[in-house]
């Protein structure tokens, strides 16, 4: 059953992945960018990390994809959406590109992966104990930089709006 859950998750974050890159309406590619944040969170929930499970939907596809949408619709990108180059050798060698990467990826997962199911997580694995542990002691200032870069990115974006208006 893990395994189903997994590739049915696995499908659905692969191609809302590509919907985000590929889809140049950004309302509708941060629309699949919080399907495939619900889709991690479904990782985890098999992973048996229900904390963390929950914790992604809250804060990554709750409150981070609001400030995502927040900010597009503040820039207000309709005069961007008709600027769009030629990119005649970007269209014709990304298909070729990406077919060798998936081929190298899938090859990588052959090799690394024999025909065996996944190992149980080490004890304590995604509660709120060890969360907490891991995010104060080894990640504390790797936490703090990033909430201060979501600061600027949130205040420049803001100046940016306003500078147009």
């Amino acid at each position: 059953m893990e395994l189903i859950a997994f590739f049915v998750l696995a499908v659905l974050a692969v191609a809302s992945a590509l919907v985000v890159v590929t889809h140049r309406n950004p309302v509708i590619a941060a629309l699949a960018l919080g399907v495939n944040l619900l889709a991690i969170a479904g990782f985890y929930l098999v992973l048996r990390a229900q904390f963390i499970g929950v914790m992604q939907v809250i804060v990554y596809a709750g409150a981070i994809l609001v400030l995502i949408v927040f900010v597009i619709m503040l820039l207000n990108l309709r005069d961007e959406a008709g600027l769009r180059g030629s990119g005649l050798v970007q269209r014709s060698l990304a298909p070729f590109l990406a077919l060798a990467f998936a081929v190298l990826i899938g090859r990588a997962m052959v090799a690394a992966a024999p025909n065996r199911l996944l190992p149980a997580p080490p004890e304590g694995f995604g509660t709120v104990e060890a969360l907490g542990r891991e995010l104060f002691t080894r990640f504390f200032y790797p936490f703090e930089v990033i909430s201060l870069l979501l600061i600027v990115a949130m205040v420049g974006a803001v100046l940016l709006a306003k500078r147009r208006l």
